[in-house]
């Protein structure tokens, strides 16, 4: 059911972007990018919290961690993760296979603001095998995502990169 109802989602909402279905599993962030060739960073992980009495899921870079103190000041309470079980009749998504598309539950979904380091990012598609490449924008948009700060900071591996040069300051 779960991939039918990504594909489903993808063809009424954004026929153009092509499922990618390997015969490797992808279900863990170091398979996912080794897989798809990939930076870990670029996988697109999608966790499902229950913060209070509502239930949500969050998209953020596959080596960022979530920063629990940042959760609380966003969303004003404790985020517990939900279990298996609960995931799944929730998104209709196996963990590892989990995403913001075709949820057999509407969900809020918040896209945390670590995925736009990336011009492109790889979501699962609703099972351990299947993906999209897509933009971080698109993504947040098709699933009407707001966006958040709610992971732990990373460290700037290249700062020349990071930051902007003299004549790029206003």
């Amino acid at each position: 059911m779960s991939l039918q109802s990504v594909r489903a989602f993808f063809a009424e909402k954004a026929p153009d972007l092509p499922i990618i279905e390997l015969a490797t599993s992808t279900a863990t962030v170091a398979l996912a990018a080794e897989a798809h060739g990939v930076e870990p960073g670029q996988i697109a992980k999608t966790l499902a919290f229950r913060i209070g009495e509502r239930n949500l899921l969050i998209v953020a870079r596959g080596d960022a961690r979530i920063d629990n103190r940042k959760i609380k000041e966003t969303f004003g309470g404790k985020a517990k993760m939900l279990d298996a079980e609960t995931v799944v009749a929730l998104t209709s998504h196996p963990v590892g296979g989990v995403c913001p598309f075709g949820l057999a539950t509407p969900l809020p979904v918040y896209c945390d603001v670590s995925l736009r380091a990336f011009a492109e990012v790889v979501p699962a598609a609703g099972d351990i095998h299947s993906a999209v490449r897509i933009s971080p924008a698109r993504m947040a948009e098709l699933v009407d995502a707001d966006w958040v700060d709610v992971c732990l900071s990373l460290p700037v591996e290249n700062p020349e990169i990071a930051a902007p040069s003299p004549l790029e300051t206003p």
